[in-house]
Order: C-alpha cells, then sequence, then structure tokens
C-alpha cells in the first residue's frame, strides 16, 4: 500500500487551521465564547480578517471545528482512563471514565462552557448541515457504550424502566436508536441516559459554582450518584 505525502501547501493549509483553532481557543480561555471573534483571531495571528475565510467559511464553522477538537479531547481523556483501569470490571472502568469526565471538565470551564453550556448562535444549524459535532459527540458516547457492551455481554440485563412505560420508549429514544442503533433493551438506554443526565448535571453545577451557596466539596455528591448509577446498571 502507497501512502501520498501531502503537498508542501497542504501541510501550510493544515499548519495555519490548528493556528487559527488555537487561537480561538486561547480567546475562549480568556474571556469566554462570546470573546472569539474573526477579528481577534486576525490580529493574534497578525493576518487580516478576510484572510480567515480562506480557511474558514464563517465564525460559526470555526467554533463548530473548535468544539469537534473538544470534544476529540474529552473523548480522548476518557478513553485514556479506561485503559488505565483495563483490567477493572467494566462496570467500574465506566466508573473511572466518568470521572475522567468530571476531571476535564473541572481542568477546562470555558471549554466545557462551550461545548455543553448555552448553545453559541449559529453553531447547531451549522452542525446539522456539515455533521462533524455530531459524529465527535457520538464518538464520545461510544466510549461509554462500548464498555457497557462488555458489560453486558456477560450479564444480561434483566430489569425494566421504571416510570415509563414500554411502548414509548422507542420513540422517545428515536435520535439514540438512530445514532447507535438497537444493541442495548431499550431500559438499559433509559438507565444510561437518566444516569448521564443526573451525572452531567452535578458536573456543569460543579463547573458553573451553582453548588458553592450549598457545599464546600461537590466529589462526595458526585461519588455517591456515580455508585448509584452503576448500582442500577448492573441489574
Amino acid at each position: 500500500m502507497t501512502t501520498t505525502t501531502p503537498s508542501r501547501r497542504a501541510r501550510l493549509r493544515a499548519e495555519t487551521v490548528t493556528e487559527i483553532k488555537d487561537a480561538a481557543r486561547r480567546l475562549l480561555v480568556a474571556g469566554g465564547p462570546t470573546a472569539i471573534s474573526l477579528r481577534a483571531i486576525a490580529r493574534d495571528l497578525g493576518m487580516t480578517a478576510p484572510a480567515l475565510y480562506r480557511y474558514f467559511p464563517s465564525l460559526d464553522a470555526l467554533i463548530l471545528a473548535v468544539v469537534t477538537d473538544l470534544f476529540e479531547d474529552l473523548r480522548a481523556a476518557v478513553v485514556d482512563a479506561a485503559t488505565e483501569h483495563g483490567d477493572d470490571p467494566p462496570l467500574v472502568r465506566v466508573g473511572h471514565m466518568a470521572r475522567a469526565f468530571r476531571r476535564w471538565s473541572l481542568e477546562r470551564p470555558a471549554e466545557f462552557a462551550l461545548m455543553f453550556g448555552s448553545p453559541v448562535p449559529g453553531v447547531t444549524p451549522c452542525a446539522e448541515r456539515h455533521g462533524p459535532l455530531n459524529d465527535a459527540g457520538a464518538r464520545f458516547g461510544e466510549t461509554f457504550f462500548t464498555v457497557l457492551g462488555e458489560h453486558y455481554a456477560r450479564h444480561p440485563f434483566g430489569g425494566t424502566a421504571p416510570d415509563l412505560p414500554d411502548p414509548a420508549l422507542r420513540e422517545l429514544f428515536k435520535p439514540y436508536l438512530d445514532t447507535f442503533g438497537d444493541r442495548f433493551p431499550l431500559p438499559v438506554i433509559y438507565l444510561f441516559v437518566a444516569a448521564w443526565t443526573r451525572l452531567y448535571g452535578i458536573v456543569a453545577m460543579e463547573v458553573f459554582g451553582h453548588l458553592r451557596w450549598a457545599m464546600t466539596d461537590v466529589e462526595p455528591l458526585f461519588e455517591v450518584e456515580l455508585a448509584r448509577t452503576v448500582s442500577r446498571l448492573a441489574r
């Protein structure tokens, strides 16, 4: 099999794209999502704002690319946690992966805000047209589903989904089924989404400082909910 070496022009373009995204991320960290602008990036890189359009057709497309990269960074952190504890049972690894998600988020509050906070105007429609953000988010989710799949291959799920009638589940989880298929029983999908909602909610409130009024340390609450999550998934 032969490999094609990228041309010098292609390499220079790729390097410039990386520099633009890095500049956008610096602005994000320094001033939050609203600080990202083509004018500020151009000034940082010594370019003109119109020149940036040769690399990204719009600010929305650039932000979409940055968010896609961030999801890949987060996925790598979660995968590393699973690999580091590869000899542990699958559900124990899920716990380590959830902790890695929390650590990554707390260490990068500005990035978390861009990925999981209020939608940035224009990014969602752009993602629907171009897809990479959806793909990156799906790959992030797949890290958890792969490990869960190992568990349920050894221990088939025998429980039921509480509070929701079975006939409603397939329609309710249609977006999930369209993306990931139906390799898990619907009650498992329900339990995972419910668990993710609880754990994500704790992490988001911790990242944004919304629990400071009540707690000096959020980690014990996270650990209690994580243990409860793993217990429910083990049914």
